[in-house]
């Protein structure tokens, strides 16, 4: 779960009110701009949040707004994230360009994920700031209210499933929380805020040792 700071407003419903826009990014520009952690930062608060200016981004990411007003432009080159209007006619907030993104060819079966592409960097690096985010909210359990505690998910699940079977599933889930997405809804009520949902399901990386093992007469896996 994320959590603004104490000088940030919270999120309006009209802020989220945007329609739906959901991007494969293919560019290679854009994908090495965002294989600064940095930049991927920046829009991961964006797109949890909704528009920010350079400040507003620095107080959270841990950055100074000079450097953030940096990154956001680069940003911004390889249209990841766009400028928008000031209501007060002061500092231009930011916001992203979409409303969800998936990353390079990562989404394609057939596609190899070597070592050294891009599209994995940013794989691995989704992963790790995904659990980053859950020894935070792990860590700021004390400090939330009690019905957010007593809401709050951490489960995980051994499924036997085919994959026709997880296919269907997936799209029955992402249908599911498709009308809660925070930069999409405009009917969000009372008391409602940003609420951090990842879903990862994939066959088990021991499945095929373990299939093995149980095939091996005396037990042993080669290696």
């Amino acid at each position: 779960m994320s959590f603004t700071s104490d000088a940030e407003e919270p999120q309006t419903a009209a802020d989220a009110a945007r329609p739906e826009r959901r991007t494969t990014v293919t560019d290679p520009r854009a994908l090495r701009a965002l294989a600064h952690p940095l930049r991927l930062a920046l829009l991961d608060h964006l797109m949890s949040f909704g528009p920010r200016t350079a400040s507003e981004c620095a107080a959270v990411v841990g950055s100074t707004a000079s450097n953030c007003s940096y990154h956001l432009r680069a940003l911004a080159r390889v249209g990841l994230v766009e400028a928008v209007d000031a209501e007060d006619g002061r500092e231009r907030p930011w916001r992203s360009a979409s409303t969800g993104l998936a990353f390079g060819r990562t989404e394609d079966p057939e596609y190899p994920i070597g070592h050294d592409t891009v599209e994995r960097a940013l794989a691995d690096r989704q992963v790790d700031d995904e659990a980053a985010l859950v020894h935070r909210a792990i860590a700021q359990r004390d400090e939330q209210p009690v019905e957010w505690r007593e809401a709050s998910i951490l489960s995980g699940y051994a499924l036997r499933i085919t994959p026709a079977e997880l296919r269907e599933l997936g799209e029955r889930l992402d249908a599911l929380i498709r009308p809660y997405i925070g930069l999409t809804r405009g009917d969000a009520p009372d008391g409602s805020d940003v609420v951090a949902l990842h879903l990862n399901a994939f066959r088990h990386p021991d499945a095929i040792a373990a299939a093995q093992a149980v095939a091996r007469p005396d037990g042993e896996v080669e290696s």
